[in-house]
């Protein structure tokens, strides 16, 4: 970890006085770093930091609370150190939970003029496809589940190419492009008492909103708060729920392994599938 707290260090022209323990993802390392002049920042590197960085830029400038850039090059991302409670997350309460729907809502307001990002992410080993594309049913067939398929038992990909076929009737046409975190669950958001502080870890694309709202409930989501700040759902949003968390799933499946193969099989059951 030393190293990763020394490249952080020299993004920021500085001496490295002394480092925290932080508690960093699956996927990538994360280092509190503190300078000999005083400075204190976050140190993460990743698959893609410089892309990371712009994803939390976006997100920033749609007005919702993001950690700001202090540097970063293809070897690590360097950012402010938030103020967060430990082990915040869905219990946080009803005013943090209110709070994180005011910020995403100020997210998903953010619109851009077509589905998909300007260059290609990924979970680790799992690429996430990322190619522009001006109709919503075809993007979420070709760049969220049809890649998944070679990975796949044939049983379950069987299951998963004919939902993904059955897209353009199940899904809305051309919904607003919004601004999505791509990656929204309790553990990427930063509370401090009542107030969410930053939202962290995205996987940035413009598609539906219901993505991120349904990726919020598929591990114990925000409580009625929630969705009195956000605004009301969308008629059909519960039929489309399982669609949109089908993704996630399969990603945990590829990442993580057989242990999450029940959460596929159910999402694509509740999907009918």
């Amino acid at each position: 970890m030393t190293g990763l707290a020394e490249i952080g260090a020299d993004l920021l022209g500085g001496r490295l006085a002394g480092t925290r323990a932080m508690n960093g993802g699956q996927l990538s390392r994360l280092v509190g770093i503190v300078l000999a002049d005083g400075r204190e920042a976050v140190v993460k590197d990743g698959p893609d930091p410089l892309a990371e960085a712009a994803m939390l830029r976006a997100i920033a400038a749609s007005g919702a609370p993001a950690p700001r850039i202090l540097a970063a090059d293809a070897r690590a991302l360097v950012m402010e150190r938030l103020p967060a409670d430990a082990g915040s997350g869905a219990d946080a309460g009803s005013g943090a939970d209110a709070d994180l729907g005011r910020a995403v809502a100020r997210l998903h307001a953010a619109t851009g003029a077509r589905y998909g990002w300007d260059r290609d992410y990924a979970f680790g080993p799992v690429a996430i496809p990322n190619g522009a594309s001006a109709d919503w049913p075809a993007f979420f067939a070709e760049r969220r589940l049809a890649p998944h398929l070679p990975h796949l038992e044939p049983g379950l990909a069987r299951r998963v190419e004919a939902l993904a076929a059955a897209l353009p009737a199940r899904l809305p046409a051309r919904p607003r492009p919004a601004l999505l975190h791509g990656d929204l669950w309790s553990g990427n958001v930063l509370r401090h008492g009542a107030r969410v502080t930053g939202l962290i870890d995205p996987a940035c694309h413009y598609g539906h909103a219901e993505v991120d709202l349904a990726m919020l409930a598929l591990f114990g989501g925000p409580g009625p708060a929630f969705r009195a700040a956000y605004g009301p759902a969308e008629p059909g949003f519960a039929e489309r729920v399982p669609i949109y968390q089908l993704w996630p799933a399969l990603v945990h499946l590829r990442l993580f392994g057989s242990g999450y193969r029940s959460l596929v099989e159910a999402r694509l059951a509740a999907a009918g599938a």
